[in-house]
């Protein structure tokens, strides 16, 4: 077959040369024809768009200019035209001769996407008459062309029949004499095969979106014009910042990255070519809303359309079920589709969960952030390994969010209330180190290992916390809803400016109790009343009033013996005259306070039934040698003489009431009692027998 178009990329030699070796080795026309089939066939039977839009970012990188693609779908054929590099000999060589790349050196390393050469074999996926339109020429690969050319070869004979008349297309190629529309440096045309090419290659085109601008950043316009509609993607890079805009909606990335030159010994097990290419690459994006001056919020998921695979960098088959994209030089099996294991393989791991490690701290922190955390379970053995490096990190990674606003917490220093009652947690920030916001149930807190702080280790270490009584009290109202049983050895402040722990057992001050503090003198345990909650009463406290807390048996323990004490038995006198004032108490009501020491007038100390009032009527009739002694008159300044009274301080005669008394034998031990006593009795009417008072009051 003679060309009839001009040939600048040396077409005819291409073809002569694999002509020649199929005639030599109808293996070889074999092994070529089952190659291409496998991969048109298999790994890249749905792979046409993604492979059009890496080639024009492979031209637009190597030129060094920001990167366009329009893909066109109309009438059953596909256009792809671009701008950059425009093709040249050696990439026809490369695309008519498998896994031959043309892209080799350092800097076709760090700019090209593709590394194979094998990515035009899915336009054969689709097409049986692909062509390629350049500013330096053109070139097409026919299907009917190249069977038309093996027919010629009666070596090759039995192989066509055996293969049912089915031959390589792309391994000979032809001169054309296409052109690139507009200001287009390269359009690639594919006749689409039948309706079932086109249907695919309509859905392709539907899902094409942000993943794809940001798995080659090279590009950043893709227009997309199919359906008599045209949609439009573009990509604004600013440091490390990335807004793409798909069809008018505006998604905002961060992505985080790292890359340099690989250890040889990394790549020993990998193809002679693949081995050649050390330089490596990874790169993290997480969608993201802008933020402030804590950076950007993380979106908590991908945007619709954005599948959650491993892209290396173009979308693979790995899973990976982390609100993030991963886009890294991994080693492809040979359908490219999976990533190869091995030690490359292994090595960017460790690469990308440092990275990713990096890129936690840097974002806001707000409740996306943790969802960044992997879960405990994977969705493949890929995720599977880069869930247990990243993990292995994370402990030791500064980026969780804290309670209160502060730098952020590792999460081998943090803790979480557990449970998170309301307000509970907002209380306690200031004085619980390491105490990170959200919820506490959050699974991010479950795998990253962070400390659970139950009510009651939350009791034990607000122990010896030295807080105003107001906070202790707005402490017991988040706790309202809390477990009883947890709350056991709560810290409680009493007046006295002491801390105990747990409130079961003591006393809240109640109406009338004034100056709660001086009971401490008592042996007593009053609750600051700053700090008194119902809580506290809920948990075992007592209210304490002035008659309740002389009702105390350890107040009146403390009054019998307060006349033998060594100490000064002064100021636990000034606490019980002041309860006795406040409680209002008749004489004689609590004749146990007799006891009480009280100061005499010549300074000496007297149980309060051995003293009398000064200027009483009592004490201007006993006679001075009685043992009776004089109350200090000082007393009298600090306090009313009804309470004095109260406690036992004779002022006057005291009334003496004696029951049941028999008139006929009073046996009272008064002046003039036998005859008041028979008096009643003349008067009382006979036959009843003696008569009996219930009741006989008296004064000495």
């Amino acid at each position: 077959m003679q060309d009839r178009q001009p040939d600048p990329f040396g077409t005819a030699e291409l073809r002569r040369r694999v002509l020649d070796a199929w005639a030599a080795s109808p293996a070889r026309f074999r092994e070529d024809a089952n190659a291409e089939e496998d991969y048109a066939l298999g790994g890249y039977r749905d792979r046409v768009v993604v492979e059009l839009a890496q080639n024009a970012a492979d031209a637009a990188a190597r030129a060094g200019v920001p990167g366009r693609l329009r893909l066109t779908l109309r009438a059953g054929t596909l256009v792809a035209a671009n701008v950059g590099a425009p093709l040249d000999a050696a990439g026809v060589a490369a695309l008519s001769t498998l896994r031959a790349s043309s892209k080799r050196g350092q800097a076709a390393q760090e700019a090209a996407v593709g590394r194979f050469g094998v990515g035009f074999a899915a336009a054969v996926a689709v097409s049986d008459e692909p062509r390629i339109a350049s500013l330096t020429g053109a070139v097409r690969w026919s299907r009917t062309a190249a069977h038309d050319l093996v027919g010629e070869i009666p070596a090759l004979a039995g192989e066509l029949a055996e293969r049912s008349g089915h031959v390589p297309v792309l391994r000979l190629p032809f001169p054309a004499d296409d052109t690139p529309p507009g200001a287009f440096t390269t359009a690639v045309t594919l006749p689409l095969r039948d309706e079932g090419a086109t249907g695919l290659i309509e859905r392709l085109l539907g899902e094409a979106g942000p993943a794809m601008l940001l798995a080659l950043p090279a590009l950043a316009v893709i227009e997309i014009e199919a359906g008599g509609t045209t949609r439009t993607l573009t990509a604004a890079h600013d440091g490390d910042g990335v807004t793409i805009t798909a069809d008018g909606a505006t998604c905002r990335w961060r992505t985080a990255s790292a890359d340099g030159e690989a250890d040889p010994a990394l790549l020993a097990g990998r193809p002679a070519e693949e081995r050649a290419r050390t330089w490596w690459s990874v790169r993290w994006a997480v969608p993201v809303t802008p933020g402030g001056e804590d950076g950007d919020v993380p979106a908590g998921g991908l945007p619709d359309g954005v599948s959650a695979v491993v892209h290396a960098p173009t979308p693979t088959d790995e899973p990976l079920d982390l609100p993030a994209l991963l886009l890294a030089s991994f080693p492809l099996s040979p359908d490219r589709r999976h990533v190869a294991p091995g030690p490359l393989t292994g090595f960017l791991i460790e690469q990308a969960a440092e990275v990713y490690a990096r890129l936690l701290p840097t974002l806001a922190p707000e409740a996306g952030l943790l969802d960044l955390v992997p879960g405990p379970v994977a969705r493949g053995e890929l995720d599977a390994q880069l869930r247990r490096a990243i993990l292995a990190r994370l402990p030791e990674t500064a980026f969780l969010p804290a309670q209160q606003p502060g730098p952020r917490i590792r999460p081998r220093d943090a803790v979480v209330l557990d449970p998170a009652l309301p307000g509970l947690a907002d209380h306690l920030a200031p004085v619980l180190e390491g105490l990170a916001a959200g919820p506490t149930r959050l699974p991010a807190y479950a795998v990253l290992g962070v400390r659970r702080l139950g009510i009651a280790e939350l009791a034990d270490l607000l122990a010896s916390l030295d807080r105003e009584p107001a906070w202790w009290r707005q402490l017991y109202e988040t706790l309202t809803a809390a477990d009883a049983g947890e709350l056991g050895a709560l810290p409680v402040p009493l007046a006295d400016g002491r801390l105990v722990r747990g409130p079961r057992g003591l006393l809240l001050p109640g109406p009338g109790l004034e100056h709660p503090d001086r009971l401490a003198l008592l042996g007593l345990r009053v609750v600051h009343p700053g700090a008194v909650h119902p809580l506290l009463a809920r948990l075992g406290a007592v209210e304490a009033t002035p008659r309740g807390v002389l009702a105390d048996p350890a107040v009146r323990a403390m009054v019998a013996a307060s006349y033998d004490e060594e100490e000064d038995p002064g100021p636990v006198a000034d606490v019980l005259l002041s309860l006795v004032a406040a409680a209002h108490l008749a004489p004689g009501e609590q004749p146990w306070l007799a006891d009480l020491a009280l100061p005499g007038a010549e300074g000496e100390w007297y149980p309060a039934g051995e003293l009398l009032l000064p200027g009483g009527p009592l004490a201007e009739v006993v006679a001075a040698d009685t043992p009776f002694g004089t109350l200090s008159p000082v007393m009298l300044e600090r306090y009313h003489a009804a309470t004095f009274e109260a406690v036992g301080v004779l002022s006057s005669f005291a009334l003496l009431v004696d029951e049941d008394v028999a008139l006929d034998d009073p046996d009272l031990d008064l002046d003039g009692a036998d005859d008041w006593a028979a008096g009643i009795c003349a008067r009382s009417p006979g036959g009843g027998g003696a008569p009996v008072g219930p009741e006989a009051p008296a004064r000495p």
